[in-house]
């Protein structure tokens, strides 16, 4: 079985040169215990590391190469301990072919001037020295990695008593955790477009090449067999599941619980089957009475599973199944949702959307309401009705554009005031730049019409996660 949700390994090495080590006594074990302390902290992230200590010749830096390429590392941090040449540095990247994250980090604030001036030991006095100049050989070796067309990432700061310098080393493994899910999630793909929706239609190998996993095509027809052995009892189950978990309105009759709790278990059993981390869903259902009962009681069934880590987006929107599955990963919700009012007394901008809800975002509990109608769509069933917790939020739209992928950005606040109930997810969201500029800024990108809202503002980990990818990605506020 393929792993959704592998753990990351990150490749971990310092820098020094082997000339020093006969020079100056103990440089050499005080540089390895700064990769040490490195190596710790990194641990801290749940991911495996793979600490290859100091690097001090080019020979070691060709086998090191090797190492990583064997211990298949996703991600590599290379810390400058001192002065070390580029030419132990460019084998070691050169020979992993992954991204390459440069930290140069002093081991205090500063040196204390007074203490190292009194060393009464010229000798003992460059050891010491050699000990702080982390930022010495950067220059050089990104001179070298630019030469050589290799891209990297800088991160300055201290190894010890900064927030700021180690909470950008945080969101760096963020981002690698949540490309390297991406590049094992196999996304399901149930139905077909809403036919002439062209924003939303998109190159299924482009999407593959850019993010890596897999995309399953599905047909509907399976879901309604899977649907028509479910027992009773596991409906009967699912039923009490709901009145748990979600706040199911006195107009839902049993019948449509129960037509919704069967649809609901065989959508488990379709994920399992084909060991699915997200999903994208469309089918018009005309002519075939038992596929159009499968599709037109899904909602419930959709909205449990983007609360359990496997988002659905419907209208077969791919492009934002894999926005919503990278708000997921970030541990954020991404909930399906597009903007279609403008409320101008108040500045904020209306959206939601039929279909499923990230309930585990969700202002209060969600309520389940019966619709007679689906608009645009055929049948009738229930559906869910959801406000967005109140706070800062995220925008993330997957944008296909004529050159290839990339990822559109916005921050703003959910914001309380009245919704629109008619069970549809509705929220109300207010902007830095105001309602106007950010539906304008927005818009002369060229996003599809949805995108995924999460929790929080993550802006710097979705452009962290672009780099890695290397797409481009542009946030408008």
């Amino acid at each position: 079985m393929v792993r959704n949700n592998p753990l990351l390994k990150i490749g971990l090495f310092g820098i020094g040169l082997e000339a020093y080590w006969e020079q100056f006594d103990g440089l050499k074990e005080k540089l390895e215990s700064y990769v040490e302390i490195v190596a710790g902290k990194i641990k801290n992230y749940q991911v495996e590391v793979i600490n290859l200590g100091l690097i001090d010749t080019s020979q070691k830096a060709m086998e090191a190469g090797h190492q990583f390429r064997r211990a298949d590392v996703d991600i590599i941090f290379m810390y400058v301990t001192t002065y070390a040449l580029s030419s132990t540095v460019l084998p070691v990247v050169q020979r992993a072919k992954v991204p390459v994250i440069i930290l140069n980090l002093s081991p205090v604030a500063a040196i204390d001037y007074n203490s190292f001036n009194a060393m009464n030991d010229r000798t003992k006095m460059t050891g010491e020295w050699l000990a702080y100049c982390s930022a010495c050989p950067v220059p050089e070796i990104a001179n070298v990695f630019k030469r050589a067309h290799i891209k990297f990432h800088q991160i300055t700061g201290m190894l010890h008593n900064d927030p700021v310098c180690w909470d950008e080393i945080g969101e760096w493994i963020e981002a690698a955790k949540v490309a390297n899910t991406m590049s094992h999630n196999r996304l399901g793909a149930m139905g077909h477009y809403y036919s002439g929706m062209l924003d939303i239609y998109t190159d299924l190998t482009l999407q593959i090449a850019t993010f890596g996993g897999h995309i399953e095509i599905i047909e509907v027809d399976e879901l309604s067999a899977i649907r028509r052995e479910v027992s009773q009892k596991l409906i009967t189950e699912r039923v009490e599941a709901f009145h748990k978990i979600f706040e199911v309105q006195p107009d839902c009759v049993i019948e449509e619980l129960e037509r919704a709790a069967r649809t609901s278990v065989a959508l488990d059993k379709l994920v399992e089957l084909y060991n699915l981390g997200s999903m994208a869903y469309y089918y018009k259902g005309t002519g075939n009475a038992e596929n159009e009962d499968t599709m037109s009681s899904v909602i419930l069934g959709t909205s449990l599973l983007t609360a359990n880590g496997i988002p659905v987006a419907g209208e077969y929107e791919i492009k934002n199944a894999q926005a919503m599955k990278i708000m997921d990963c970030f541990g954020v919700g991404g909930s399906f949702t597009e903007y279609y009012a403008m409320d101008f007394t108040d500045d904020v901008v209306l959206m939601g959307h039929d279909g499923p809800g990230h309930i585990k975002i969700a202002e209060g509990k969600t309520k389940v309401r019966p619709l007679t109608v689906y608009h645009g769509k055929v049948g009738k069933g229930l559906s869910v009705e959801m406000a967005v917790k109140h706070g800062p939020v995220t925008l993330l739209s997957v944008v296909e554009t004529s050159n290839g992928l990339m990822l559109l950005v916005a921050e703003g606040e959910s914001v309380a005031g009245p919704i629109l109930e008619i069970g549809n997810t509705n929220s109300r969201y207010r902007f830095s730049i105001g309602a106007r500029k950010f539906v304008n800024d927005w818009n002369s990108h060229g996003p599809a019409h949805h995108c995924a809202v999460g929790i929080g503002h993550i802006a710097s980990k979705i452009k962290k996660l672009g780099e890695l990818l290397n797409i481009a990605t542009i946030q408008v506020c």
